[in-house]
């Protein structure tokens, strides 16, 4: 099950849509879907949980917490509204695009892509980039 909170004043548009195309891309990736909560909240909210969790002292767009077993997903995932806010303006990317590239990064990273080598990051880039072809928009 995917479900979407909101800590702020925040409505994802078309939720079923958008969890129909996380659902697909689970799939293209030889997973299942568990339980994914995604919590869409401010810079503040999330400074404190990277602080608190990673005892990382920045800003960010997105922490997850992973809780995958075996082939099935299940995780948290956290969204700096205001994060992905800013990187979209400093991209010159619509806000839902980014927005769409936050959210399946937390997945991708959940299927066992990582990003710290600068090899691992272009294959992350690149799986975004597949996945944002297919997503849904408004």
């Amino acid at each position: 099950m995917i479900e979407f909170y909101s800590e702020i004043d925040f409505n994802l548009s078309n939720p079923e849509s958008v969890s129909k195309w996380i659902r697909g891309i689970i799939a293209s990736e030889g997973y299942e879907v568990g339980d994914i909560a995604y919590t869409f909240c401010d810079d503040d909210q999330l400074h404190k949980l990277n602080v608190e969790f990673l005892h990382h002292d920045t800003l960010t767009d997105i922490i997850s917490f992973d809780y995958t077993t075996g082939k099935q997903i299940h995780g948290e995932i956290f969204i700096s509204i205001d994060r992905v806010q800013e990187n979209a303006t400093e991209l010159h990317v619509p806000f839902e695009e980014e927005l769409h590239r936050v959210m399946i990064h937390g997945i991708l990273h959940y299927c066992g892509y990582k990003d710290k080598s600068d090899t691992e990051l272009a294959i992350m880039r690149g799986k975004e980039e597949e996945a944002l072809q297919t997503r849904p928009i408004a």
